[in-house]
């Protein structure tokens, strides 16, 4: 690891976002910051200064101006711009440095032809459904649910309801009924925004049954929308309205109705894999404050920009995407399959809408590299400066695969941060360079430390990734938690005081990541803790391993336990003692012979959460004699099916049979 691939030209202050807001520092607050560490030591140890900057710096909207920045720095507790009013949807729809002209909203996808919105016509779009929500009754703190793809109906929907107060969440038209209505049974939505059905490549997902399950499953709705997207010509489900008639013209202004800084902006979800996901409260400012930081100072978006991130409606990186706008970049909305009908559609796409800073998920890079791409030879990608990689650690083939076939010249910031923050708290930056296989940085203000098993912070060694100061963005809370002891539990519980995310984190001398791996998934063999992140790159490495799971049966004993590797293989193949051999081998040479597993097996598919995550543990639970509906929320799976192969494996493991999955 650590082969230098990019390195900041030597002007990338006078170009760069970052160096704008380094120069005001100095002129405005008389700081002076040698490089990225002073800049980002400064950042978490003057929390006030810091986000007052960052306020100042991006001159928010607010109505009432704030008493303080912060009341104190205990977690969690901490109150962020007390005294403050302000609106999220008004701050997004400022879009500065854009005309009323200029596109803000680029639409493509497989269910219709592309659309494009310009500032002038966003604004108009959201004034409208405002007053078409504000019709049917909803005020401040009301909730308003959208069955809905990334679309731009979803997103005037999130911020019309924001500019009333109201409370946004969203469902991905993939996710199944139960998956649905275990999120928003808890938060009691009084309008339901919907879609018919979606194309998925060349194939039509009808989801009407969907949506007529969802509603009544849900007592608290008043109102029903329907968006005729599947079929342009359908009508609205009965007793529904149509998106046309939510969105009439209508003559009130435009208005926003300003909220405390805390506010409920949307809920998120937890990926519920193991009990109802956590509804997770997040606020207008905290949002607003960390998306502009992260977007503009960090991604070095601004004014002529276009955004692109490939994610669903289900996932945080869609509200990360949506914020584009508050900095003046214009965003890339994509719905639909990304490997249809290859997988150069979405560096098509980037060519054809002139896509400036391209993010995507490490699983997508690594099935470019996997399928020979090369993306530069068919696209003309020259408008490209920076990628973006999430959702799982990118190792170092991944790096070296999109400076050798995407660009040279462009930054690759691999990022990780999660729900719970709706960011990333480690990332990269315009300033420093990018080291193969590794995360660049710690982002400004997320005092990010990697903790060892005896609480104490350490570098250069595998610790639990903890942050030990507060940033606006952690949640406002759960949702029905009242006396936030829910909260608490999901994060402060084993360091008290501390936000203990559950991930391990190598950090080095020069503040570079390494994120390995879930730590409730960890392998540990004779006292060595080993992360599943690598232990994946190499074997699904191998052209005959399509996608793979691996657990560790800990023995109760104190021996070293068992190490069992689930393979997917390609199709038409079959596993056997020389596949199993080659395997053990590469894991022996590139790793450790502590990461050659016992035993090797076959199944047909991995399990996933609908976001497309690893499900580790439940794996462990049910190998481990936990029944399946105990072990995992089968709704908060992308195939839950999956399970059964595992739960017949244990069954015969535990009849002493020949445990080969089915």
């Amino acid at each position: 690891m650590g082969d230098v691939l990019w390195t900041p030209p030597a002007d990338v202050r006078e170009r760069s976002r970052i160096g704008d807001y380094l120069r005001w520092l100095a002129e405005h607050r008389g700081l002076e910051f040698a490089d990225y560490d002073a800049l980002w030591q400064w950042s978490v140890t003057d929390l006030s200064a810091f986000w007052r900057s960052v306020w100042d710096w991006f001159d928010v909207v607010a109505h009432t101006p704030p008493t303080a920045t912060l009341t104190d720095r205990t977690m969690p507790g901490t109150r962020w711009f007390p005294g403050a009013t302000l609106n999220y949807a008004e701050n997004v729809l400022r879009m500065p440095g854009l005309g009323d002209d200029d596109p803000v909203v680029i639409a493509h996808g497989q269910t219709r032809a592309p659309e494009t919105l310009t500032a002038a016509q966003l604004r108009e779009q959201v004034r409208r459904v405002a007053a078409g929500l504000r019709r049917l009754g909803v005020g401040k703190g009301d909730r308003v649910a959208a069955y809905a793809p990334n679309i731009p109906e979803t997103y005037v929907l999130l911020l019309a309801t924001a500019s009333l107060g109201a409370i946004f969440s969203s469902c991905a038209p993939e996710f199944g009924t139960r998956s649905v209505t275990d999120r928003w049974q808890q938060i009691e939505p009084t309008v339901l925004v919907a879609v018919d059905g979606y194309r998925y490549g060349d194939k039509p997902v009808d989801r009407r049954a969907e949506v007529a399950a969802i509603r009544a499953a849900l007592p608290s709705l008043r109102h029903t929308v329907g968006i005729a997207y599947l079929d342009p010509a359908g009508e609205a489900p009965e007793g529904a309205l149509s998106w046309a008639e939510l969105a009439a013209e209508t003559d009130e202004p435009p208005a926003f109705t300003p909220v405390p800084f805390d506010h409920p902006l949307y809920v998120l979800y937890s990926s519920g894999t193991t009990g109802l996901p956590k509804p997770i409260v997040h606020g207008h400012g905290g949002i607003l404050l960390e998306h502009l930081k992260m977007l503009a100072l960090h991604h070095d978006l601004g004014p002529g920009d276009r955004f692109f991130w490939f994610t669903t409606t289900g996932w945080m990186m869609w509200n990360f995407l949506v914020s584009g706008p508050a900095v003046g970049a214009a965003i890339v909305l994509f719905d639909g399959n990304p490997g249809h009908p290859d997988l150069g559609a979405l560096w098509r796409l980037a060519a054809e809408t002139g896509t400036t800073y391209f993010g995507t998920s490490a699983p997508f890079l690594l099935a470019c590299r996997k399928a020979g791409l090369v993306p530069k030879e068919n696209a003309d990608l020259s408008a490209l400066r920076g990628v973006g990689s999430t959702g799982a650690p990118l190792p170092v083939e991944g790096f070296t695969w999109v400076y050798e076939n995407v660009g040279d010249r462009l930054q690759l910031q691999s990022l990780s941060g999660g729900t719970d923050v709706c960011t990333g708290f480690v990332g990269g930056v315009p300033l420093l360079p990018v080291h193969a296989g590794e995360i660049t940085c710690r982002a400004l203000g997320a005092k990010v430390e990697a903790r060892s098993a005896n609480g104490t912070p350490v570098i250069g060694q595998l610790g639990e990734l903890v942050i030990t100061e507060p940033m606006p963005s952690m949640p406002v809370g759960f949702w029905n938690d009242t006396d936030g002891s829910r909260y608490r539990e999901a994060y402060f519980e084993v360091y008290p005081g501390v936000w203990r995310h559950g991930d391990w984190i190598t950090i080095n001398e020069r503040g570079g990541c390494v994120i390995t791996g879930r730590s409730d998934a960890t392998l540990n063999r004779g006292g060595v803790r080993l992360g599943t992140a690598e232990f994946y790159s190499v074997v699904e490495g191998l052209d005959e391993v399509v996608d793979s799971v691996v657990v560790h049966l800990e023995d109760d004993e104190g021996g070293a336990g068992e190490l069992l590797l689930f393979v997917v293989l390609a199709p038409g193949l079959e596993l056997d003692d020389e596949l199993r051999r080659k395997i053990c081998r590469e894991l022996r040479t590139a790793l450790s012979p502590r990461h050659v597993p016992d035993e090797i097996h076959q199944v047909r598919a991995v399990p996933r959460t609908l976001s497309a995550k690893k499900l580790e543990v439940p794996v462990k639970k049910i190998l481990t004699g936990t029944p399946v509906d105990n072990a995992a929320a089968r709704g908060a799976l992308a195939n839950p099916e999956s399970l059964t192969a595992f739960a017949a494996f244990a069954q015969r493991r535990a009849n002493a049979e020949d445990p080969t999955p089915a």
